[in-house]
C-alpha cells in the first residue's frame, strides 16, 4: 500500500490540487497535503505535487509562488523525518539558483490564478467547473480591479448554487474586475451578460479572461463605465433584470456615484416573471432551497450586491445614500445562502461577507 500511488480523483488530492492553482497560501496547501496521507507529507504526497502539479505547470505558473512553496514542502518533510523527492530537491536549487530577489525585480507582473469550483456527489450536471483567470497579486497597490475579491466569490458561489435565478436574465455587473462572476453568470445561462468597470486597464485585464475561458463579446460584453461620468441616458439604455456588485462598499468617495448609477439601472418598467415561467424556462436544478428565494424577482428589476463590511461609518453612509435615492435594501445572507463550492480555499472567509438585495420602493 505504501507504493501505490495516491488517487487524484479523491477528495483530499482534488483540495491540494484546486489549492495549488488557485495560488492559496502554501502554508494552506501544507495542511491539505497532509491529510491526502494520514498526516505526513509522505513521498507518496511528494509524488503526487511532482506529477500532478509542478510538472504540470513548470514555466506556465508564477516562480517565486512555487519557489515558497517548495521551502516549506522541504521543511515540512524534513521536520517530520520524511525523505524528499530528488526532484523536488533539484527544483528547488533550480530556483534558488535562478531567480532574483522579488523586490530587486519590482515583481508587479499579472499572474495566472485557476479557480475550481467542487460540486457535491451527485449534483446531476457538473463535478468542476474550473475558471481561469489573469490578476494581479498586489490587491492593496494600486491594481485593486484586477486582484480577486472574496464577494466576487461568494457571489459567483450564489450564481452557481441558484442558477435558475439567473438564467435567461439580462444581467449587468458594476464594477466587474477580473470579471470571475460574469463568468459564472455566462455558465448558467443567463441571457445577457453585460460587464462595466470604469479602469480601462481592468477593462483590458477582464477581456483577456474572457478570452481564457472561451468566451468572446458576443455572449460576455464588456463596457467601459466610470460611474462619475455616465449619463442617465446611457444607463437607461441597458435595462437589465438584474445587477449584480461585489465588494464596492469601501470608498465613502465613490459611493454617491455608485448610488445613482444602480438607482438608475433599477428605475425602468421590466416584465415581471412568475415563479413558473422561471422553472420552465431553466433546466436543471440549484443545490439548495429555493423555494420563496424566486419571488424576490418577480417585482421587475433588483441589484444583487455582496460585500465585506469593514467600515461601520462607511457602511451606514451607503444606506443613506440608498434611502435618499428611493430605493428599499434587504439583508438576504441567511435567506439564499450558497452552498460551498470552494472547501479548499483556506483564505477564502465566506463568514465575513454579506449579501443585500436592493430594489426601487
Amino acid at each position: 500500500m505504501a507504493d501505490e500511488e495516491l488517487n487524484p480523483a479523491s477528495s483530499p488530492c482534488l483540495y491540494l490540487f484546486s489549492a495549488f492553482l488557485a495560488m492559496e497560501p502554501s502554508d494552506s496547501l501544507i495542511e491539505l497535503a497532509r491529510v491526502c496521507d494520514e498526516g505526513s507529507v509522505s513521498e507518496r504526497v511528494q509524488r503526487f505535487i511532482w506529477s500532478h502539479c509542478i510538472s504540470k505547470v513548470e514555466g506556465k505558473f508564477h516562480a517565486p509562488y512555487l519557489k515558497n512553496f517548495l521551502k516549506k514542502l522541504i521543511s515540512e518533510a524534513e521536520k517530520n523525518c520524511c525523505s524528499v523527492l530528488d526532484e523536488i530537491y533539484e527544483q528547488y536549487a533550480f530556483y534558488m539558483t535562478s531567480l532574483k530577489d522579488e523586490v530587486s525585480m519590482g515583481e508587479t507582473k499579472r499572474v495566472n490564478k485557476c479557480i475550481s469550483f467542487l460540486f457535491p456527489d451527485g449534483y446531476p450536471k457538473w463535478r468542476k467547473l474550473l475558471i481561469q483567470l489573469q490578476c494581479s497579486l498586489n490587491m492593496l497597490e494600486g491594481d485593486t480591479g484586477c486582484s480577486v475579491w472574496p464577494s466576487s466569490l461568494y457571489l459567483s458561489e450564489c450564481i452557481l448554487s441558484y442558477p435558475e435565478l439567473f438564467c435567461n436574465k439580462s444581467c449587468f455587473e458594476v464594477g466587474s474586475g477580473v470579471g470571475l462572476v460574469g463568468i459564472t453568470l455566462s455558465h448558467v445561462k443567463a441571457s445577457e451578460v453585460l460587464l462595466s468597470d470604469g479602469d480601462v486597464l481592468t477593462l483590458a485585464n477582464m477581456k483577456v479572461n474572457l478570452e481564457l475561458n472561451q468566451l468572446n463579446q458576443n455572449k460576455v460584453k464588456c463596457i467601459h463605465l466610470p460611474w462619475e461620468s455616465a449619463t442617465k441616458e446611457q444607463l437607461q439604455s441597458f435595462k437589465p433584470d438584474i445587477i449584480l456588485a461585489a465588494d464596492v462598499i469601501y470608498d465613502p468617495v465613490c459611493l454617491p456615484h455608485l448610488v445613482r448609477v444602480v438607482a438608475t439601472l433599477l428605475n425602468h418598467t421590466k416584465k415581471s416573471y412568475s415563479e413558473e415561467e422561471e422553472v420552465n424556462n431553466c433546466q436543471g436544478s440549484s443545490m439548495g432551497e429555493t423555494q420563496g428565494n424566486l419571488g424576490l424577482w418577480r417585482k421587475g428589476p433588483v441589484a444583487l450586491i455582496a460585500s465585506v463590511i469593514r467600515t461601520i461609518d462607511t457602511f451606514n453612509y451607503f444606506l443613506e445614500l440608498v434611502d435618499k435615492a428611493n430605493l428599499s435594501i434587504t439583508d438576504i445572507t441567511q435567506t439564499l445562502k450558497p452552498v460551498n463550492l470552494l472547501s479548499y480555499m483556506k483564505s477564502y472567509n465566506r463568514s465575513s461577507i454579506s449579501l443585500f438585495i436592493v430594489s426601487s420602493k
